[in-house]
């Protein structure tokens, strides 16, 4: 299923992002040496209840997770990458911890990640991976408009992911977002211009360019859900909803601060 927002679910979208974007910049600031992953959920869950919102998370049953997710947010440290499950682990200076948020309020669900190091320790390797992420969630956003297709999307994207050298892997990318999490189109994280689904107005897209520092392949942990770089690399993911403008895109998950 594809959504076309109109003004008022547009509007609601707006505020939804920039809670989902609050959130995670109060997480960051909280998430130092020793904090436990299952404080950061807990802590996650005040905000969306407090906020008079609602987790994606909590119930979400997908085909390739184990059963309910059971939790309201994602913390993947090190070499996960995805769905990564909080668990009782208290974060290490120098880790790479990455943190995804999507919520839903009135009716329009939004969705966002952020990596990061933890602590003072800096290792080069992971700011560099963790900057390309950035940088390539910047191309797919400047791809985006009327007239653009997902394809174009994907190929900005990938283009600096692979001249960063690193390896990509198609099996998640970006989706659409809107009544629910995840919708169609999928946006791989490369790709060939030209192709696919044609962007409108009202459109709404959650893009997410994620890699691992040596490795395509992943591999799922016991818990059934949080995925891990095949070789033990590290990992790092980047992500913003979007909505399509008669202009461009317009980033809906940035901090209203």
């Amino acid at each position: 299923m594809i959504e076309i927002l109109n003004p008022t679910l547009l509007a609601r979208a707006r505020d939804t992002g920039a809670l989902v974007g609050d959130i995670l910049q109060t997480l960051k600031s909280r998430s130092t040496v020793g904090t436990n992953l299952l404080d950061i959920d807990r802590w996650a869950q005040a905000m969306i209840v407090e906020a008079g919102a609602q987790s994606c998370y909590v119930d979400y049953a997908p085909s390739f997770g184990r059963g309910p997710f059971g939790h309201y947010i994602c913390t993947a440290v090190n070499d996960a990458v995805l769905h990564g499950r909080p668990y009782d682990y208290a974060l290490a200076d120098g880790d790479l911890l990455t943190l995804d948020l999507a919520v839903s309020r009135g009716g329009v669900a939004a969705d966002s990640a952020i990596s990061f190091l933890v602590g003072g320790a800096q290792p080069p390797e992971s700011v560099a991976m963790i900057t390309t992420t950035e940088r390539a969630l910047a191309a797919g956003i400047a791809a985006a408009g009327p007239g653009a297709r997902i394809g174009d999307i994907s190929h900005a994207i990938g283009t600096v992911l692979s001249e960063a050298g690193y390896p990509i892997n198609t099996q998640f990318g970006g989706h659409g977002i809107g009544s629910t999490m995840h919708q169609d189109p999928h946006i791989a994280n490369t790709g060939r211009p030209g192709r696919g689904y044609q962007l409108r107005p009202g459109l709404l897209l959650a893009l997410e360019p994620w890699v691992m520092a040596d490795t395509a392949e992943l591999l799922t942990d016991a818990d059934g859900w949080t995925l891990r770089s095949a070789t033990g690399c590290r990992t790092a993911h980047s992500e913003h909803t979007i909505a399509v403008t008669d202009d461009g895109a317009d980033i809906l998950t940035l901090p209203s601060a």
